[in-house]
């Protein structure tokens, strides 16, 4: 039996600012459709039939990437939700190594560089999307973390189901 699930890439959280952004996603994110934790979305939709060779360029990228640096920056508008804005420019140019590998096999969304965020809120009343970015942007504080690794699941409609984690090399350990 085939599995045509698709893959769902994402840059894992360090896991102070993981369980926070959990906390607020548990609290603001309508209950029907909050399946998931906090997470960074890298790739959407990654075809199944790339299953194995996407593991390998994974766990090779993982190999020679220490955790990547990145900012929480501000509270994002994203119509009928809100989210966290994340800047990185070595987590996108990673993302851009992936996606030219894969050229010629992502989506239409897939496609395109994210804009990178942490989904707080979403597909609520505009007004209550508002007033949550109001309350949110009054204690706000930007803040330097780094991304411990990438993680890999499979979409299956509901909950993800996890594949596999690609931790990132520590600091000062040379590849063998």
């Amino acid at each position: 039996m085939s599995d045509d699930a698709p893959f769902i890439l994402t840059a894992e959280l360090p896991a102070d600012l993981h369980r926070w952004a959990t906390r607020l996603r548990d609290r603001h994110f309508p209950p029907e459709r909050n399946f998931l934790e906090a997470h960074v979305t890298l790739f959407h939709a990654l075809p199944s039939l790339l299953g194995d060779e996407l593991q390998t360029l994974l766990a090779r990228l993982a190999s020679e990437n220490a955790p990547i640096p990145a900012r929480l920056d501000s509270v994002m508008n994203l119509g009928r939700g809100t989210a966290l804005k994340v800047s990185s420019n070595d987590l996108l140019a990673l993302r851009d190594r992936i996606a030219e590998h894969f050229h010629g096999m992502l989506t239409a969304q897939d496609q395109h560089r994210p804009r990178l965020h942490i989904t707080v809120q979403n597909k609520v009343p505009p007004a209550e999307a508002r007033a949550l970015r109001s309350e949110l942007a009054e204690e706000f504080a930007p803040r330097d973390f780094a991304f411990p690794g990438m993680a890999l699941f499979r979409y299956r409609g509901g909950p993800w189901e996890a594949v596999r984690r690609f931790a990132f090399r520590p600091p000062g350990r040379r590849r063998s």
